[in-house]
């Protein structure tokens, strides 16, 4: 299993009068490190899209356990939970530079054609990604 983990330094705009990261903004944080896990295994979003293929987002579950915080260095952790060859499900954990485990959570994700919004298998689209998610998932 292949994981990526992301840096990212909280920004003023990302909190609330309390200096603690709004919920929403996770995320964000998510997204980022997806792609930056998709571009470690060497799949490229901008490709996907490209060829007219979408992976919008089905369900996301987000476990808050400790407040992010204004000024402090995040990292989001993410890899492959779980793909049945349509769908596939990311796993991420957000810690502080503490170490403290902020949130952890997925998100699922299914192949459709950007036409008609139909899923799509991405073994027969894209068989060499198929290979990387398939032997790479939790």
């Amino acid at each position: 299993m292949i994981t990526e983990t992301v840096e990212i330094d909280v920004r003023y705009a990302e909190t609330d009068q309390m200096g603690v990261v709004y919920h929403a903004n996770y995320l964000i944080w998510c997204e980022i490190g997806r792609t930056s896990l998709m571009g470690k295994l060497g799949v490229s979003y901008s490709a996907m899209e490209e060829s007219g293929v979408l992976a919008p987002v089905t369900n996301v579950n987000m476990n808050y356990k400790a407040p992010a915080r204004y000024g402090r260095k995040m990292y989001v952790t993410t890899w492959i939970e779980s793909y049945t060859g349509v769908r596939v499900t990311y796993g991420y954990e957000i810690s502080d530079e503490k170490n403290n485990l902020c949130m952890d959570g997925t998100s699922e994700h299914v192949l459709v054609d950007k036409k008609n919004f139909r899923p799509l298998s991405m073994k027969k689209h894209f068989p060499e990604w198929h290979a990387l998610y398939w032997t790479n998932q939790k």
